[in-house]
């Protein structure tokens, strides 16, 4: 069964006490993996509770950070291209494992941008584990180090690029009408080697059709329309 590693963002109260976290007071975060669940949980615990909170449980990994009030800001009304941030959070939350590695280099990319800070670094059934928060929202990313080479980490680049760059609505809209893009952006070419749905010959025995009738009045009407509709611009 597929692990969950999702987490969702920063509480605005102290999981063990209730007491809600005021604005610049610093707190631990700690990560936990629920069997029921079959997925990471989180609980950010005030520093007063922290020890009472660690003879409870044992985390998997475990930080202190800063609490801080998230403003919310105005939505745009035209959907941007998919942020790094938001094509990050999508790849974990469908849990796609053929996006492991794009998932690891966008985590690289905020990272590189302070975006994202790593906070932390376990391995878990013998995977390496990144650990990354959003300062800003308190947002967690969980993020497996596939150890790639230098050579692969380049061609993943380009991947990225391509995906932030025909992301969002426009692979939505691709995927609305069953068309895919490819890394370039494109509608692929269709298969020659598919066959190609052929034209019935027409009967020599039958027929062939009438032509119409009154050709040059056809012919004069449509030109005395056009002419007409050119008139009245």
């Amino acid at each position: 069964m597929q692990q969950n590693w999702s987490i969702r963002s920063r509480a605005h109260e102290c999981a063990l006490t209730g007491r809600p976290f005021e604005d610049g007071e610093s707190f631990h975060t700690a990560i936990y993996f629920d069997p029921q669940e079959n997925g990471y949980v989180r609980r950010d615990v005030c520093n007063e509770a922290w020890a009472q909170e660690l003879e409870q449980r044992k985390p998997v990994a475990s930080w202190k950070t800063v609490y801080q009030k998230v403003l919310v800001e105005a939505k745009p009304e035209i959907a941007p291209k998919e942020s790094a941030q938001a094509l990050l959070q999508r790849f974990i939350e469908e849990g796609d494992p053929r996006t492991d590695n794009a998932r690891y280099i966008l985590a690289l990319m905020l990272e590189r941008k302070r975006q994202l800070v790593q906070t932390a670094e376990k391995e878990v059934d013998g995977n390496k584990m990144l650990f990354y928060e959003n300062k800003k929202t308190g947002e967690i990313f969980i993020v497996r180090d596939p150890e790639l080479k230098l050579d692969e980490i380049a061609q993943m680049q380009d991947e990225v690029a391509t995906l932030l760059a025909f992301g969002g609505p426009a692979a939505d809209a691709a995927k609305a009408v069953g068309v895919t893009l490819t890394v370039d952006g494109v509608v692929p070419a269709p298969d020659a080697t598919e066959p190609t749905e052929s034209i019935p010959e027409a009967d020599p025995a039958e027929p062939a059709a009438a032509e119409p009738e009154n050709t040059e009045a056809a012919t004069v009407e449509i030109e005395v329309e056009i002419t007409t509709t050119e008139s009245s611009i």
